[in-house]
């Protein structure tokens, strides 16, 4: 597997999540690697890996934009393939790469791949553009999914949220006041991160268990 992917938690984890950026950070970005350390913290074994336009960030090459959320989708499936996890395995990321591995979901899961999908912050519509909206799929999906989302989130608002059609398969885990990195402001919510860090990661384990029963 070479350096490709970033490692937390116990290799004999009964669940791994393998988890993708988001559209402007890399994989070990603070808030990844603290959500990360808290899924590892519940139990779980867990990897991030960085698309190739994110990864060539790193090098000479400089700084790419982000390409077309769907045109990635062969990159994660790459990923999955690399791991190669024997357990049960729950694929997902922060915003655009929880996007990516929702369009790949269903297929994975149908052929008993995965076992389930977590998003960390899913980019229901582009900042200040509540029109275009990126949850068509949303509506039909039959994997497992627990997407966790503060209730300002700019991607997504709780009060625009509860207006979307979603699959009966997607729970929602709201984070009081959070923002799109799961944040609350700790003077208007009385949380602080790390206090909403547990509570995902309480949820998470919770939601996995009922999964693998």
């Amino acid at each position: 597997m070479g350096d490709k992917f970033l490692f937390d938690g116990p290799d004999d984890a009964a669940v791994t999540i393998l988890l993708a950026h988001g559209a402007g950070a890399p994989m070990d970005s603070a808030s990844m690697t603290a959500t990360a350390g808290a899924l590892a913290t519940a139990g779980f074994r867990v990897a991030r890996f960085e698309f190739g336009y994110m990864a060539a960030r790193r090098t000479v090459e400089g700084r790419k934009p982000p390409p077309r959320a769907d045109t990635l989708n062969p990159e994660y499936l790459a990923a999955i393939e690399d791991l190669d996890v024997k357990g049960p395995l729950i694929i997902g990321g922060k915003s655009m790469g929880g996007r990516v591995a929702s369009m790949i979901a269903d297929p994975l899961h149908a052929a008993g791949r995965i076992t389930g999908l977590l998003c960390l912050g899913y980019p229901f519509h582009p900042p200040a553009k509540p029109e275009q909206l990126r949850t068509k799929h949303l509506a039909g999906l039959k994997t497992p999914t627990l997407i966790c989302q503060g209730t300002r989130d700019e991607f997504g608002t709780r009060e625009e949220v509860q207006n979307y059609v979603l699959s009966d398969a997607i729970e929602v885990l709201w984070l009081e006041d959070g923002d799109h990195d799961l944040k609350p402001r700790k003077s208007i919510s009385g949380f602080s991160t790390a206090d909403h860090l547990r509570t995902l990661a309480d949820a998470v384990a919770a939601w996995a268990a009922r999964l693998t029963r």
